[in-house]
């Protein structure tokens, strides 16, 4: 007798503090470019969902932004994805690394606590510690893991380097044992749960975030007018929204040449992304109060509902 195979599928989130390696670790999970990864905190705004299939098998992956306290509309709308991630998860990564206060942000963690789904604990980073006053690196990973465990004594703890994919097929192969049995979510050939624009701005804005210092990164927004998708080619008009006269000078440099960088480089990356040419434009204008208005918030997607 034929034994017949039952399929799972399951809503698995990435939760944490910022700049802890969740996008790196969504994208290597994912094996696609998802989520926006550099160097600077706070980079996810939103939360996107990358999604895994196989013929038995569904994983809906989920990264969300770094937890933080708000300080004004748009950081609000960013803890709200984050603490959305846990009322409907299936299996719950909560991610740290191996220099993070692990008492940070109490209020969310004792939320985690509360979970009853399985939660893996992932000390991310593991490739940057070192020897220190006679402790060895495996020492100073046993103080740390033995700290979270008193923290989350129901976890499970896996420490990983999301970046050099060290434990990250070891966690695949977990996540896939404790995911319950169900019918697919998705259809089968879907990657994401985002537009294609979404993409657009946000490959734009890593661009910023990458070439620009200080509060720029943080005060901008792009939104996508324009998006034409022929057969050879697409053609892309997006403007580059900020707060300030003068951060509208710093994007577009003297006689353009900062903004042609961010745009010739965004199009090289939307062009990898999409596999085609791409036609790009791109305008600055100015909204003081974008990050403080919920209407405007809205427009650009900052909605968890």
């Amino acid at each position: 007798m034929t034994e017949i195979k039952m399929h799972k599928a399951g809503f698995v989130n990435i939760v944490g503090n910022p700049n802890v390696g969740k996008s790196t670790l969504m994208n290597q999970l994912v094996g696609e470019r998802i989520s926006i990864a550099t160097f600077k905190a706070q980079t996810t705004r939103h939360r996107i969902m990358g999604i895994v299939n196989t013929d038995d098998m569904q994983i809906v992956f989920s990264d969300t932004p770094g937890v933080l306290k708000p300080n004004y509309k748009l950081q609000e709308s960013m803890l709200a994805f984050s603490e959305s991630a846990l009322q409907d998860a299936d299996v719950l990564l909560y991610v740290t690394d191996v220099v993070e206060n692990p008492e940070k942000n109490m209020d969310f963690l004792e939320k985690v606590q509360r979970m009853t789904i399985p939660v893996i604990l992932l000390i991310n980073k593991i490739d940057e510690l070192s020897s220190e006053a006679g402790k060895t690196s495996q020492a100073m990973l046993g103080a740390i893991v033995e700290k979270w465990h008193t923290l989350l004594p129901n976890a499970e703890i896996l420490p990983i380097s999301a970046k050099n994919k060290f434990g990250v097929d070891m966690l695949l192969k977990r996540i896939q044992e404790l995911l319950p049995e169900s019918p697919a979510y998705f259809d089968k050939d879907q990657l994401t749960d985002k537009p294609a624009r979404f993409f657009v701005s946000e490959i734009i804005r890593e661009k910023i975030l990458l070439y620009y210092d200080k509060e720029i990164p943080y005060s901008v927004e792009v939104r996508v007018e324009r998006f034409k998708e022929q057969d050879k080619c697409i053609h892309i008009n997006a403007i580059i929204y900020v707060e300030r006269d003068s951060q509208k000078g710093i994007i577009i440099g003297h006689q353009g040449i900062a903004l042609k960088k961010v745009s010739t480089e965004a199009r090289k990356a939307l062009e990898k992304f999409f596999d085609k040419p791409v036609y790009l434009e791109t305008f600055v204008k100015v909204d003081k109060d974008w990050r403080s208005n919920q209407h405007e918030l809205d427009s650009f997607g900052y909605n968890p509902e």
